[in-house]
């Protein structure tokens, strides 16, 4: 019975060491099905203009908020919100890696008000995107 219980307890600590980065992500072979299946979802592409020029998805929003470090950075962010909060859809962050800057967007929007459960990150970012021709390129 003892080792029952301390199985149980090992289990849930290392269920909730696993979740304390509290973020959500997406991985790409998931989101190419979430675009083939038509599932709309709020793109918030935080990118540099370069980058984004380079390529990005069909619809996402440009916001150059790249890193969203700064007050003038997450600034930029403020011109999603209204998109995102006049839909039910699920947010998907893109940022160059899917590191530190999606994770300050997650951050910062969650902050503003939008739901933990409608924010993923885009795993390994636009540089980890394998299926570049469902990208759009240049303007």
């Amino acid at each position: 019975m003892l080792k029952q219980v301390i199985a149980v307890v090992l289990v849930v600590l290392v269920a909730t060491a696993a979740s304390a980065g509290g973020y959500r992500y997406v991985s790409a072979e998931k989101f190419k099905e979430w675009q083939e299946n038509g599932k709309k979802t709020v793109i918030v592409d935080i990118q540099v203009p370069v980058g984004f020029e380079k390529r990005h998805f069909k619809g996402a929003i440009e916001t150059n908020a790249f890193p969203a470090k700064s007050e003038e950075e997450r600034k930029r962010l403020d011109t999603v919100l209204e998109r995102i909060r006049s839909t039910q859809d699920d947010v998907v962050i893109v940022c160059p890696r899917g590191g530190g800057g999606a994770k300050n967007t997650y951050d910062y929007l969650k902050e503003k008000g939008v739901e933990e459960k409608r924010l993923f990150i885009l795993e390994k970012g636009m540089d980890g995107w394998p299926y570049g021709e469902m990208c759009v390129s240049g303007r």
